[in-house]
């Protein structure tokens, strides 16, 4: 097996650049290039020695294990003249089928089989971001080289043909095709009976800030909620029953529906501040959909669920309808993973059985996003016995 980490990179140091970006209440800089396994390669200035390359041998099949560790990139990824068979997302096996291009979004993993069947000479694997909103990205291409052996380095590698940036189509077309491999020795143990239904509304905004350059500092919000982090850690909190640090009390759905994917609403609906968690039952099962809203924009964002692996039972463009929707969810063998991409102005459902107990943050991967305050946590309740209930923490455990 060989590694992929697609990355990115700033010519600055980005503590700084974030720390400038807050105090004048808007985003910071794109990065100056993407990178493979921490190269950017020869596409971009003085870069050529600065490319990693991988040497395959004709007739053998190799398995890639390919990980965005991106901090604000949706990424397109191809390897010139080679098929991809999917097999693994997010260390779950799937349904295996083969693609020219994958999708793969900060904080997911994608494992493919490569065959070294084509003629005997130097390629690119080459990847781009996946941005089809009015959102700046670094639209710049990193690329490696697959290398048959005993080719000389001299050859030049040929180009893999890549998605347009905005290219929705392909995104829908590659997530749909995902599908759990629900087999006798991995089942598919989708929660056919729902507990709790949860709709959670996506959105960014623009709140009041004296000090920032416009006089608006840009957040994000779930439900209108942007989450505030607080001084004491939310496990040790909840463990050892310290009052003050969070509440209970996020709600199911959002304060106010509105025809979330309509028009582009200028500013928000007063974002509130807050340290709010739902506390959900041991053993309860969850479907949570994650709706998009053109608060500001419509974007696609990457959603990672601590503690937990779920289902993507459905997705769809526009707004989720409860009437009509879950009759086309997919309940046999939907994708398993851990992090799921909410389409841009449309609607993910998911289900998980809150079999962990514990305090687990959902989040958008984008950094930015997380940064501004797209994040909530669940509290899962002990269960019956010692062993559906948290462990003590160690007696030696630093203060967070």
């Amino acid at each position: 097996a060989k590694f992929l980490y697609a990355g990115e990179w700033w010519n600055s140091d980005v503590e700084t650049l974030v720390n400038q970006a807050n105090k004048l209440g808007s985003p910071p800089p794109t990065s100056d290039s993407h990178t493979i396994n921490g190269k950017p390669g020869p596409l971009f200035p003085c870069s050529s020695k600065h490319t990693f390359s991988m040497e395959v041998e004709a007739g053998k099949t190799y398995l890639l294990r390919i990980i965005n560790a991106a901090l604000n990139d949706e990424l397109f990824f191809a390897i010139a003249g080679h098929n991809m068979t999917v097999v693994e997302i997010d260390a779950v096996y799937t349904k295996p089928f083969t693609t020219r291009v994958i999708l793969i979004a900060p904080g997911q993993t994608t494992n493919v089989l490569i065959k070294a069947n084509q003629p005997r000479s130097r390629y690119f694997m080459a990847a781009r971001p996946f941005m089809d909103a009015p959102v700046p990205v670094d639209n710049k291409t990193v690329t490696a080289i697959l290398h048959y052996k005993g080719i000389p380095n001299t050859v030049l590698p040929s180009m893999p043909k890549l998605p347009a940036p905005n290219n929705t189509n392909v995104a829908l077309r590659y997530n749909n095709r995902l599908r759990s491999l629900n087999s006798p020795q991995f089942p598919a143990k989708v929660p056919l009976k729902v507990d709790r239904h949860l709709f959670y509304t996506v959105g960014l905004g623009a709140n009041p800030c004296s000090s920032c350059q416009n006089g608006t500092q840009l957040t994000a919000s779930l439900n209108n909620i942007t989450f505030v982090m607080p001084k004491v850690g939310l496990l040790q909190a909840h463990y050892f029953h310290i009052k003050g640090v969070f509440k209970t009390d996020f709600p199911d759905r959002p304060p106010v529906p509105f025809n979330y994917t309509g028009v582009p609403l200028t500013a928000n609906l007063g974002t509130s501040l807050g340290t709010r968690l739902n506390k959900v039952a041991f053993n309860s099962t969850i479907e949570l959909v994650l709706q998009d809203t053109n608060l500001l924009t419509v974007e696609s964002h990457p959603f990672h669920l601590h503690g937990f692996n779920f289902f993507v039972v459905g997705s769809g463009v526009g707004n989720f309808d409860p009437s009509k929707d879950p009759a086309k969810f997919n309940l046999v063998d939907p994708p398993e993973r851990n992090t799921v991409g909410v389409p841009t102005g449309g609607w993910t459902a998911i289900r998980f059985r809150a079999d962990n107990p514990g305090v687990w943050f959902m989040h958008c991967h984008l950094e930015l996003h997380t940064m501004w305050g797209l994040k909530m946590a669940f509290v899962v309740e002990n269960g019956k016995s010692p062993e559906e209930s948290i462990i003590p923490p160690p007696k030696d455990l630093p203060p967070c």
